[in-house]
């Protein structure tokens, strides 16, 4: 089977993919703007050819890439990133050489907040009113159902990104003197965000999954840049379950790992949110990882080349990413966490500047079986130096 992976060593754990792939017997193809010579001595091995583009934005490029490939090892068996910023690019390059997997035609309905909006419903999965914007008519007489505040996003895009609320007529007033192309205008709703994530198999069943909590809105942390963190927890709350399950399977996600993020109030109230064909983003496989003791780097590439569609796993750990942010004064330094929390420390590192504004300048991993432990641990971590009176 050959697999072509696109830009296999972004982000640096995603490596893990490719060698998953060579170990399950994959001949593993790959095209990166990276050097071949930047990429690590275990994901060279794991390639049997690397093809440079600097430009991977250049489709013409990319597909002439692909075809090359193709000339010299044969049929495109599989293709895939793992990460948001290529899912177009590889779904027409699966739809111009006939791969498996997401075409166009699919990300017409789970990349777009229309489309996710309609196909949730469809599986009977609640959510909050939201519209296209089309005309500022259109828009007051959302606001004029719906009342203040109200949440514009673009209607493709990931996390908070370009994301504004606006919360009074005067402010309304402005932003409709220049109408944003391309948004989602949608009713405000003040929840914590839980998310429904794993992988399926080829024919779509779920093989693995696993919940979150975020701290606080992905909003509110982008763009106030407040601290930052989430919970994995040993068990999933039956409704997330209940709502997640239909989510996956009324979007025909197979052969991928899934993302769905729900929006959960005080009393209960839950509204589905977005659904990603991707795995949730930073370190967050590896904390899934660590919770069960297993490796989804192997199990996605067993389903991929095996055809597998059974893993045993059980959630033994609660884990936890906590970012700190640089311009805080933490009560207790970075010597002084590694000392303090030693034993349920898993890891810890800078993050990468093109993640830090939603996940931190620098993070924690945590890792224990009982949950209030990992929370106090988190506390210690955030817990700010106290000024003023």
């Amino acid at each position: 089977m050959n697999v072509l992976m696109i830009s296999p060593n972004f982000p640096s754990n995603f490596e893990h993919f490719s060698t998953a792939l060579r170990e399950a017997g994959a001949n593993v193809l790959a095209i990166g703007d990276a050097p071949y010579d930047h990429l690590s001595g275990n994901l060279q091995a794991a390639l049997t050819e690397y093809f440079h583009l600097p430009n991977m934005g250049d489709y013409e490029g990319l597909y002439r890439a692909m075809a090359f490939l193709i000339y010299k090892h044969g049929k495109i068996d599989r293709l895939d990133s793992h990460t948001e910023h290529w899912l177009g690019l590889e779904a027409q390059l699966r739809e111009d050489f006939n791969v498996f997997g997401q075409k166009p035609s699919d990300l017409s309905f789970n990349r777009r907040k229309s489309g996710m909006k309609e196909i949730f419903r469809q599986a009977g999965v609640p959510v909050l009113p939201g519209e296209s914007v089309t005309s500022a008519e259109q828009v007051r007489a959302f606001v004029a159902r719906h009342g203040f505040p109200v949440i514009f996003k673009p209607d493709t895009g990931v996390g908070a990104e370009s994301v504004f609320r606006v919360d009074k007529a005067e402010q309304l007033t402005g932003v409709l003197e220049y109408l944003p192309k391309g948004y989602f205008i949608e009713k405000f709703f003040t929840g914590e965000i839980v998310t429904f994530d794993g992988l399926t198999d080829r024919e779509g069943g779920i093989v693995f999954c696993a919940s979150h909590r975020v701290n606080t809105g992905i909003m509110e942390i982008v763009t106030q840049k407040l601290a930052t963190h989430f919970i994995y927890s040993r068990d999933i709350d039956p409704k997330i379950e209940d709502f997640g399950t239909r989510s996956v399977h009324a979007f025909r996600i197979r052969e991928r790992f899934f993302h769905t993020e729900f929006l959960v109030g005080p009393d209960g109230e839950t509204y589905a949110l977005e659904i990603n064909v991707r795995p949730p983003g930073g370190h967050s496989l590896d904390l899934m990882n660590w919770v069960c003791d297993i490796d989804l780097y192997a199990l996605w590439a067993r389903s991929v080349v095996c055809g597998e569609s059974h893993f045993d796993y059980e959630r033994k750990y609660n884990t936890a990413h906590v970012g700190r942010r640089e311009k805080f004064h933490y009560r207790h330094s970075h010597e002084d966490v590694l000392s303090a929390l030693a034993p349920m420390l898993v890891s810890h590192m800078p993050y990468p500047k093109v993640y830090s504004a939603a996940m931190g300048d620098y993070a924690y991993f945590l890792r224990h079986p009982d949950l209030k432990k990992v929370q106090a641990a988190v506390a210690y971590i955030e817990e700010l130096v106290k000024t003023g009176p």
